[in-house]
């Protein structure tokens, strides 16, 4: 493996403000080539599809490459692939075209480990049919999303089960091996929230077993495009088409309006990023985005370990769970300290992270609210040893 985190710091322009970012989070900042890649379509002459002349075909073109990169990142088929503006978006809009042919009794299951992305949107749905939401819950103790729970949280009437495959607040990635098992065994369709996972872990869809993947551009250095990948294209045509043009078929089926072709010319160039982490990868793109992210997850590993040792040896630092399974993310509190204090003092320090109120989601089933919130700390490609020591450093001579 040649996972060289120098080479990588160089593909970042963006780190020549002087900060470190702990911000991942939220997204990781942008590679040149996806700068590059989304200005370089902006100044070539790009129309609508379905035209015979180069400028329409161009957009044809791009619109079928980014399907095809989005498909190699998750294992699937560029068929299965529909983008939008953003994971948001697109789970709210599958949770309305699914939701139209529910009624009063029927259920999806939720977790509370996941974000409000993959939540809000599935009991708006079940508010508007008069269904019930059943939800996974976490144990407070590590932050892990027992699995043995889901086997008696679904039944005949469930019709949706979404999960997160990585927290993005605590890292816990669960295992879905069980519970798309169970979801199976109910006949329940399996929505996993990729947005967090998917820069540092290698994926498979066939080895998840869900039926849609929810991507996040963002997340890995992208653009503002996110992505659902079914696992069976077919079941686009089973769907109620979400689209303005009645001829919309496959993926179109649950797209709106034109496609940003500059976004998604940045998409293809951040897929292509990814699969470039492990510059000694080889075969074809697929292949090198295994290698890749293969490399990228081992890396990260040994930084978290680190990280999680130095916060945790300072006396009034507490470190939220500990999950066996997990990405490069995490969150922390301060005794006697609001997070908000604490992160505006990072920020001070010149340092990017963000603070949590603890008033909703995982974080209000954890209590976190009653101690001032938490910190939440999400690395990144480019993250190295010598900013986790500084984050150590100054959190130690918090005044």
């Amino acid at each position: 493996m040649a996972f060289d985190v120098a080479r990588i710091r160089g593909l970042f322009p963006a780190l020549g403000d002087g900060w470190i970012h702990f911000d991942g989070g939220t997204g990781m900042l942008v590679p040149e080539q996806v700068a590059s890649a989304v200005s370089t379509a902006m100044r070539a002459p790009v129309s609508g599809p379905g035209g015979a002349f180069p400028a329409s075909q161009r957009a044809e073109s791009i619109v079928a490459a980014a399907r095809r990169a989005v498909a190699d990142l998750v294992g699937g088929e560029p068929d299965g692939v529909v983008l939008g503006p953003s994971a948001s978006v697109l789970i709210a809009r599958l949770a309305d075209t699914l939701s139209m042919r529910w009624t009063i009794g029927d259920e999806v299951v939720v977790s509370r480990l996941d974000e409000e992305a993959n939540i809000a949107p599935w009991l708006r749905a079940m508010n508007r049919v008069g269904g019930k939401v059943r939800w996974g819950e976490i144990d407070i103790e590590n932050c892990e999303l027992p699995e043995w729970q889901y086997a008696d949280l679904m039944g005949d009437r469930t019709k949706a089960v979404a999960v997160t495959a990585a927290s993005g607040a605590v890292g816990t990635r669960p295992d879905l091996a069980p519970i798309t098992s169970a979801a199976q065994q109910a006949g329940a369709l399996m929505v996993v929230d990729a947005t967090y996972a998917a820069p540092f872990v290698p994926l498979d869809m066939s080895i998840l077993g869900a039926d849609v993947v929810v991507l996040s551009a963002q997340s890995w250095g992208g653009p503002a495009i996110g992505a659902l990948v079914f696992r069976d294209p077919d079941l686009l045509a089973q769907l109620p088409p979400a689209a303005l043009s009645p001829e919309a078929n496959g993926p179109e089926r649950l797209e709106l309006g034109p496609h940003p072709y500059p976004l998604l010319a940045g998409l293809i160039a951040s897929v292509d990023y990814l699969a470039g982490l492990d510059d000694s990868a080889t075969g074809t793109r697929r292949e090198r985005l295994l290698t890749s992210l293969g490399s990228a997850k081992a890396y990260q590993e040994s930084l978290l370990d680190r990280l999680a040792a130095e916060l945790r040896s300072l006396p009034d630092v507490t470190v939220l769970g500990d999950p066996m399974r997990r990405i490069p993310a995490l969150a922390f509190y301060v005794d006697g300290r609001k997070a908000s204090d604490v992160a505006d003092y990072l920020a001070r320090q010149g340092l990017c992270a963000f603070a949590d109120p603890g008033s909703c989601g995982l974080f209000e089933a954890l209590g976190i609210g009653e101690v001032g919130g938490a910190v939440r700390i999400g690395l990144a490609h480019y993250s190295n040893g010598f900013e986790i020591g500084q984050l150590a450093r100054v959190l130690a001579e918090l005044p």
